[in-house]
């Protein structure tokens, strides 16, 4: 070995020694951040499973968790504060989060930032270095057993005549009615790309059937009061109500098809404090902590080193048969026509109710 090559091999130890001190010597997080994400049941059991132990496990930090109604009010509110944001971390839904990306209201990160970035799946991964899925959840058909004999299946429920004034689901721009609209056009056997027309009238003669397009104080509740028959929702959701009124609700991926969605957890552009902001993203992204989240929830985990128990993972979304019925959807191409399409329920489906 040459003198040169000595010293260019010392110098290489040392440095990567000195990157090692200053690794290990970088200061734990501390501070303040809001976290902005959904009321209710998400946020009671959210704050359980990773907001308390987060702080927990890094007590420099407090976390204060703001209810932010859902994921179009939140979107509207940090468009709101973009010149002083007073929200560090946003969980969205990614079809939303997607026009907050564009917009410039998020900022990217990478796994050097946030190691837990790389073991999330790739179907959880927005295009770039955007936040990432955190949630998996899918589109459901939710009934109460006592009251809706033979179970329903799927869209021909929904047109059942037998129905009439028994269904509750939002409708476009919401993303429930957006996914349906999805549902309705493979089971007319259509490329959902080609004209919507097809799918809107199918969605005008099931319209007379709906009770309401806003269910109060959700689809959940309706259907265990029986003040409704039949609605659309999330797998995650159903759960956790079919475990508060057993026997009073069951939810089914229908056989025309369901649609995978995810919530996304978000940097916002402009955090007061990032290095406390991406710690408590690295922690929401890591096994134990959407473990955690599962086994109270039943969102399915993102970060693919996860493991749940099978009867827990049997009511996620992650479970392989459920995950067989998911319809692949291009989402940016959705995002090109979502204001037509919404344009459309607003001027047809909605007022054929």
């Amino acid at each position: 070995m040459t003198a040169i090559n000595r010293r260019l091999l010392l110098g290489a130890g040392l440095a990567s020694a000195a990157s090692l001190r200053r690794a290990r010597a970088a200061p734990a997080p501390s501070g303040e951040i809001v976290l902005m994400a959904y009321s209710g049941t998400f946020q009671d059991n959210y704050t359980k499973a990773v907001v308390e132990p987060f702080m927990a496990a890094n007590p420099n930090v407090k976390v204060i968790y703001s209810p932010g109604g859902n994921s179009a009010q939140m979107l509207g509110l940090l468009r709101a504060q973009r010149a002083h944001p007073q929200i560090d971390v946003d969980i969205m839904d990614f079809s939303v989060s997607r026009v907050g990306n564009k917009e410039g209201l998020f900022h990217k990160f990478t796994a050097a930032e946030v190691p837990n970035f790389a073991n999330v799946y790739d179907q959880a991964k927005m295009p770039g270095d955007w936040g990432p899925g955190i949630t998996f959840d899918n589109l459901v058909m939710i009934y109460n057993p006592q009251n809706v004999k033979p179970a329903p299946t799927g869209i021909a429920d929904l047109l059942n005549p037998a129905h009439k004034g028994r269904i509750a689901f939002s409708p476009a721009p919401n993303v429930i009615g957006i996914a349906l609209q999805l549902v309705v056009a493979h089971y007319l056997g259509k490329d959902y790309k080609a004209s919507p027309d097809p799918e809107i009238e199918v969605l005008k003669r099931i319209a007379p059937n709906v009770q309401t397009w806003n269910a109060m104080p959700d689809n959940y509740t309706m259907v265990i009061n029986g003040d409704i028959d039949i609605g659309i929702g999330w797998n995650a959701r159903a759960q956790d109500y079919k475990n508060r009124a057993p026997g009073k609700i069951e939810s089914i991926a229908m056989a025309d098809g369901s649609i995978l969605d995810m919530d996304t957890i978000n940097l916002v552009e402009g955090t007061r404090n990032p290095d406390a902001a991406l710690a408590f993203i690295n922690y929401a992204l890591s096994p134990e902590a959407q473990e955690r989240f599962a086994k109270l929830m039943y969102y399915g985990a993102t970060n693919r080193n996860a493991k749940l128990p099978e009867d827990i993972e049997a009511r996620t979304s992650s479970y392989s048969p459920t995950l067989a019925k998911m319809l692949a959807v291009d989402w940016d191409y959705v995002a090109t026509v979502q204001d037509q399409w919404s344009n459309l329920w607003r001027r047809e489906v909605v007022p054929a109710r």
